[in-house]
């Protein structure tokens, strides 16, 4: 069976495939996972920051939120430092 030129790029285009469903579709749904959880924030949200800080959300704007640690130290951070917002009970 002769493909052609068909045949000496099946392999080239099957390889880019994979590569898309394995590697770059996954990046881009988490990303947009995180973008939508940083766009839902809010006062009060109890979060962790990607370098594993935990602390309460209580004041945000469009590109930064001012958290309170537990002994009411405030900090200011950029959205995209917040790593996930975290239930009551999983952020003691």
């Amino acid at each position: 069976m002769n493909f052609g030129a068909l045949g000496n790029f099946l392999p080239l285009i099957i390889i880019i495939a994979l590569m898309y469903f394995m590697l770059i579709r996954p990046a881009s749904k988490q990303r947009k996972k995180t973008a939508e959880m940083q766009a839902a924030l809010s006062r009060g949200n109890k979060i962790i920051t990607i370098g594993g800080l935990h602390a309460t959300i209580d004041a945000i704007d469009d590109k930064t939120a001012v958290v309170v640690l537990e002994d009411g130290t405030k900090m200011r951070f950029e959205r995209a430092a917040i790593g996930r917002v975290v239930e009551d009970d999983a952020a003691e």
